[in-house]
């Protein structure tokens, strides 16, 4: 059964799912309905919101000191083959899942303790937009070897308005064990190059 997590919980993916080794990660988002376009269009620029999925691999110091350590839609494959990014979804539309990301915690480097899932607004500023702008917006991890979700955080619901970027969940190293917490902290950035700087 899925955990419905809250901001700031952890869990154990360890005891959650013994033996885990591959993990699907989905990101989900709709964008606010908008009643006969008018200010609101005009407002968002009338155009799609292109949300990107990434992931930091830091080191144990807390820190990003390789750009080949981020997987993003640039950079779709982490050189050690263990994070996949399933590629990049420029609208949102469609059911479930926007944007995948595969991660295989066997493969992943020891040098590497923890993965940072973020999410930022392509071209906010120029398009206007931002997260107060985007609803049924969600993260969640399902087990590869059965398909069966492990837990998803719900971000809608928040005050996010006016923040372009967000740090989503980490997964890491403790102990013998790898651990994921939900955080849906949200700031103001315009492009992945400015969440880049804050672990650098």
């Amino acid at each position: 059964m899925s955990i419905s997590l809250q901001k700031g919980q952890r869990i154990s993916l360890s005891k959650e799912a013994p033996g885990l080794t591959q993990l699907m990660c989905g990101l989900g988002w709709d964008v606010a309905e908008q009643s006969g376009g008018g200010f609101f269009s005009a407002l968002c620029g009338g155009q799609d919101f292109d949300l990107d999925a990434s992931v930091l691999c830091l080191d144990s110091n807390q820190k990003l000191t390789n750009v080949k350590d981020v997987v993003y839609f640039g950079n779709l494959k982490h050189q050690s083959g263990a994070i996949i990014h399933q590629g990049d979804n420029l609208t949102g539309e469609g059911e479930g899942d926007d944007e995948v990301i595969i991660v295989n915690l066997s493969r992943i480097p020891p040098r590497i303790s923890k993965l940072v899932f973020v999410v930022n607004i392509y071209q906010c500023l120029q398009r206007k937009q931002d997260f107060g702008q985007v609803q049924n917006a969600f993260v969640r991890l399902v087990n590869g070897s059965n398909n069966k979700e492990l837990a998803r955080y719900d971000l809608s619901g928040r005050n996010y308005a006016e923040m372009t970027g967000m740090t989503l969940a980490e997964i890491y190293r403790h102990k013998n064990e790898w651990k994921m917490a939900a955080l849906g902290n949200g700031f103001r950035v315009n492009g992945l190059e400015e969440i880049l700087r804050k672990y650098s």
